[in-house]
């Protein structure tokens, strides 16, 4: 049956490829995913997963194949076949650690009322009450040991009866929990604090887990922001990256080392912050990708150990692309996978020591291969503080800048997340492009890749120096011959849709149409109902109420979107996911409502079941048309 859904989807690709060479949302959602899921014990082999989206059935399916470390035809296989190293395992073999969610605590009303077990009420004494898109039940994900041929209800419980969280929620997974060189010991990451202590903190902590005394120890006791993704080297030292700053979600990451009681910062120096890492198979140093200049690059860093020499950081790779993940060290080459925003990923093997590139993976080489794929510009922009900021600038495929063309402002959220050569599956530029429109993202104040000042700039500014970034961005660009200028628009999501809700009040006209999805609409709903406190409390500098607080004042009201929607009088789509909680509901139905009031045209499209992001395939497509068709009408 698999097989003939393959052989369908493909079908139904060749159709449409062959009624036209450019992207659609129908065929954006035809691309496969590859997921890497290792190196072979030898060496010799890559193993990696495969998703194709199925709309019928608003699901995925899944492939698994195999392919010669060096390049070569690759084989398909069944998910049993894959014999990637299991990191799970103790090294001496004996014991598997793996997590699992525990009641701890009665929040249920059936918990509570145990003759009420069709009641569905939650009751909460504290914070924490819920995180991403799920209310907290009671239950914890708590890291467990067994014998490796136990059964799972033998196994031993490494936080007995705490109420805390181990992987992190709402993202962590096994990257938060590692067995030490010797086997004796479990390593894992945790936020020790409950209510508002959990929801206001970044202090995760690496705990170390003695299996022989039950006793644990805090590793990082001494730093009060992030502490996640221990490592161990070849050699017995311990690594993790690390934030510095007590609620600061975003703060630079450093790779720290601690070996004999030593603790190493081996890229304090360094004006970067760390996406992620790994140890190369020696234990000299690091390989490590970061953002820089709008892309994300391959690093390295040595770790000089007991020596008296000074780490120094050197950057690998440099080119229009993003190095997405480091799987592997096998000989004098890394292998990883890299894309660009034409390009979902692929794998690569990047020879360390001739400095090159060579594909290994194919899986949507002859899908690409019959588009017509837009270009991707990169532009230098003068701000309104003289500063040179960095704008991709995306033209429709077969570009003739003899035509004017409709030309959108994208505007990023995070607010502090890079805008490099990524490839969504929402905000794709190469599907935006090919319906016929420029856009415009500017690398704007507050994203990494610029250096740690550029990057902190946007914390407690949202509706300052960045707004002024994006306006010089647009009009900029908006003097070139081919840029429509009675056709120009503004899109974002998160950050990106706070953006368009503030711009809508500012833009003097500026732009013909308007798109925010989950976007913060009202900063002081915003800090009374999202779950991660420490966001708001770093970015809008304090409380709506602490009326002493100046910079907190300025968030709540001068960069507050609320206030300018007197002066809103651009037709707005608004986009809100029903199960949003890090920007709940009432940000965009306020928006919504408001729009409607002052007679503005504006569309609410609501997601009732998805979160920050839309991952249910027809709801993707929905998004996608709904997205398309108000730009046809509106601009």
């Amino acid at each position: 049956m698999k097989k003939l859904i393959l052989i369908l989807t493909a079908v139904i690709t060749s159709n449409l490829l062959s009624a036209q060479n450019v992207m659609n949302p129908e065929l954006l959602w035809s691309v496969k995913r590859i997921g890497v899921m290792g190196v072979s014990q030898d060496g010799s082999e890559i193993f990696y997963s495969v998703k194709i989206p199925n709309i019928e059935d608003n699901s995925y399916d899944t492939s698994y194949f195999k392919i010669p470390i060096d390049g070569g035809e690759a084989v398909e296989i069944k998910k049993e076949d894959v014999t990637v190293s299991d990191k799970n395992i103790s090294p001496d073999g004996a014991y598997k650690v793996f997590n699992k969610a525990v009641h701890i605590e009665d929040i249920k009303a059936k918990d509570i009322y145990k003759n009420l077990d069709k009641a569905d009420a939650y009751v909460f004494t504290d914070l924490d009450n819920r995180h991403w898109d799920t209310w907290n039940d009671g239950s914890y994900d708590h890291v467990f040991y067994k014998k490796v041929n136990a059964e799972d209800e033998s196994a031993t419980d490494v936080m007995p009866n705490e109420p805390y969280y181990s992987p992190q929620r709402p993202f962590g997974g096994d990257e938060d929990y590692i067995w030490s060189p010797d086997s004796k010991s479990i390593y894992y990451v945790s936020k020790k604090l409950k209510g508002k202590a959990y929801a206001t903190s970044t202090n995760t902590d690496i705990y170390k887990y003695d299996l022989e005394t039950k006793t644990t120890t805090n590793i990082t006791e001494d730093n009060k922001g992030y502490d996640t993704n221990p490592a161990f080297s070849s050699k017995g030292a311990l690594a993790w990256l690390q934030m510095k700053t007590p609620g600061y979600e975003s703060d630079k990451n450093d790779i720290i080392v601690l070996e004999n009681g030593i603790k190493q910062n081996l890229t304090q120096q360094w004006d970067g912050t760390v996406n992620s890492f790994t140890w190369s198979k020696d234990g000299s140093k690091f390989y490590f990708t970061a953002a820089v200049d709008g892309t994300i690059q391959l690093f390295s860093v040595n770790y000089p150990g007991k020596k008296r020499i000074a780490p120094v950081v050197e950057q690998l790779t440099e080119g229009q692309f993003d190095v997405r993940g480091i799987v592997a060290e096998v000989g004098k080459t890394l292998i990883l996978t890299r894309g660009d925003m034409n390009h979902a990923s692929e794998i690569y093997a990047y020879n360390l020591k001739k400095e090159t590139f060579k594909k290994l993976s194919t899986v949507n080489d002859d899908f690409y291969s019959k588009l017509d794929l837009p270009k991707v510009e990169k532009r230098y922009v003068t701000t309104t503080d003289n500063k040179q900021m960095l704008v991709w600038v995306i033209l429709p495929p077969n570009f003739d800048p003899n035509k004017k063309y409709p030309t959108l402002l994208y505007a990023q959220g995070g607010p502090q997340s890079p805008l490099s050569q990524f490839y969504s599956y929402r905000w794709n530029f190469q599907l935006m492009a090919s319906q016929g429109y420029i856009i415009v993202a500017p690398n704007r104040r507050g994203m990494p890749g610029h250096g740690v000042e550029w990057n902190e700039a946007i914390s407690k500014d949202w509706g300052g120096q960045s707004m002024r970034d994006y306006l010089s961005a647009i009009d900029d660009v908006a003097k070139e011959s081919y840029v429509d200028k009675d056709r120009l628009g503004a899109i974002g999501a998160s950050y990106g849709g706070y953006s368009i809700f503030y711009l809508a009040g500012i833009h003097n006209k500026r732009f013909k149409t308007l798109i925010a999805h989950d976007g913060v609409f009202d900063t002081r709903t915003m800090a009374g109902t999202t779950e991660e406190l420490f966001f708001v409390n770093h970015d809008f500098g304090g409380h709506y109420w602490d009326k002493s607080n100046t910079v907190a004042q300025k968030a709540f009201n001068e960069f507050n979107p609320i206030t300018l929607v007197n002066k809103w009088d651009t037709p707005i789509l608004i986009i809100q996911g029903g199960k949003d909680y890090r920007v709940p509901i009432e940000q965009g139905l306020s928006a919504f409502q408001a729009a409607q009031l002052r007679g503005i045209k504006s569309k609410l499209l609501y997601l009732p079941d998805e979160n920050h992001w839309v991952l249910q395939p027809q709801n993707a497509l929905v998004w996608q048309h709904e997205f398309f068709g108000w730009l046809k009408e509106t601009l």
